[in-house]
């Protein structure tokens, strides 16, 4: 994905571990899946202005290619593709070493109150950061 008009993916590496692969020499799906947390992780930590909670509501996980030793190091992209009042929904796409597309997951994310275990609405700066990481839909 591109940037455009301010608008860019937030990217960052993560490494294959050793004991993620499988009997096949595959990463097994359930550490793709903690790939994808470990990007959402680094890009909370890196993006967000503050530490607000939020909590995972559903994801949707795509596996289009095996990730092996051999794939790394992978990168993970987060880019924003919905933004409401109370939650957000995430594309994430991990890629190889040679830009190949290995999984790609949506997932809905809901800001929260930990002391009355509730959803909240999202900050102003909060949303701000997370609009500066909003998909751009091609034109034309």
């Amino acid at each position: 994905m591109t940037e455009r008009n301010g608008h860019r993916p937030y990217r960052c590496p993560v490494e294959v571990r050793w004991g993620d692969s499988d009997r096949l020499g595959h990463v097994n799906n359930a550490k793709v899946v903690e790939y994808l947390q470990e990007g959402r992780i680094k890009f909370f930590r890196s993006e967000l202005p503050a530490r607000d909670a939020v909590v995972l509501r559903k994801m949707d996980v795509e596996f289009l290619r095996p990730i092996k030793d051999s794939s790394a190091p992978i990168e993970v992209e987060t880019t924003v593709l919905r933004l409401g009042t109370s939650s957000f929904t995430v594309r994430q796409t991990i890629l190889d070493r040679e830009g190949v597309v290995c999984a790609v997951a949506d997932t809905v994310l809901v800001g929260f109150d930990p002391e009355t275990d509730t959803s909240r609405p999202l900050t102003d700066e909060v949303r701000a950061v997370l609009d500066r990481h909003r998909a751009v839909t091609p034109t034309g």
